[in-house]
């Protein structure tokens, strides 16, 4: 039975998307982003419409699913493909790299959305993004972006809920963040190093571990699964480390304090 102040949010939600009249979602197929496009359908019809921006920093594996689920649901989608090696700052990975990325990436949408006489940009940010570092977040303000999830207070937790409640086959998906969350501040992505983490985070993924990020340092790979998990990298040590040298990881390391959203946040 799901908590009647969570309902009242998913209706506070409902009725704010009512008067969009139009929008365009920012989907990439994750939890949040899933939900509120089903929502958006379920309330704007044809009138929503998903925007998936296929980027340098996304894995092929997370593309697929967002069109596996849009073609299942019958929801218009437009594939958006953008290098954001183009962004002025991605490359070099400073500590506002989000902000400059997202501005990049939601004034093309922008065009977009205009171009398809679409009144709203929507993004999945939630109320529980609000507690972290998301200098992102300052771009969409800028560019008008609109977060229903946020502005109806929903937080993680309770998106996985409504999720379940909803019949989402994503509602206990693992959290995932772009693959140039994995690089140290200061230190420069290139496409080489976004492929060998994807590549290194696939072979994670392949073997059954629900939730975990491939950290690169420089030539150290930094290996963070859940702590109930860790016996079961030791168990696969050989293949990981395998597969590891062979995309060009000279030390393949297990962090003992295991899987840790935003580890990187701050430095």
């Amino acid at each position: 039975m799901v908590h009647e102040s969570i309902l009242l949010k998913q209706k506070t939600l409902e009725a704010h998307l009512k008067t969009l009249g139009s929008a365009a979602v920012a989907f990439s197929g994750g939890v949040d982003s899933t939900f509120l496009l089903h929502e958006a359908s379920k309330v704007l019809g044809d009138q929503a419409v998903a925007v998936t921006m296929k980027l340098n920093s996304v894995p092929a594996r997370e593309i697929e699913e967002a069109k596996d689920f849009c073609t299942s649901r019958g929801i218009r989608q437009v594939i958006v493909e953008r290098d954001q090696f183009a962004a002025p700052g991605f490359a070099d990975n400073l500590k506002d790299r989000c902000y400059w990325c997202k501005t990049y990436l939601f004034s093309s949408l922008g065009e977009l959305a205009k171009e398809h006489q679409i009144a709203y940009i929507i993004d999945g940010t939630n109320f529980s993004d609000t507690k972290g570092y998301r200098p992102g977040l300052k771009a969409l303000a800028e560019l008008g972006v609109v977060s229903p999830l946020k502005e109806a207070a929903l937080t993680k937790e309770e998106i996985r809920i409504l999720s379940e409640k909803e019949g989402l086959p994503t509602w206990n998906k693992p959290s995932f963040a772009c693959l140039a969350t994995r690089f140290p501040y200061g230190t420069r992505i290139t496409e080489e190093k976004l492929r060998a983490v994807e590549a290194a985070e696939q072979l994670l993924f392949d073997l059954g571990f629900l939730q975990f990020r491939v950290r690169c340092h420089g030539d150290i790979a930094r290996i963070e699964v859940l702590p109930a998990q860790l016996p079961k990298l030791v168990e696969n040590r050989e293949a990981v480390i395998a597969r590891l040298h062979a995309l060009g990881f000279r030390y393949v390391t297990m962090d003992l304090e295991g899987f840790r959203s935003g580890s990187m946040d701050g430095k």
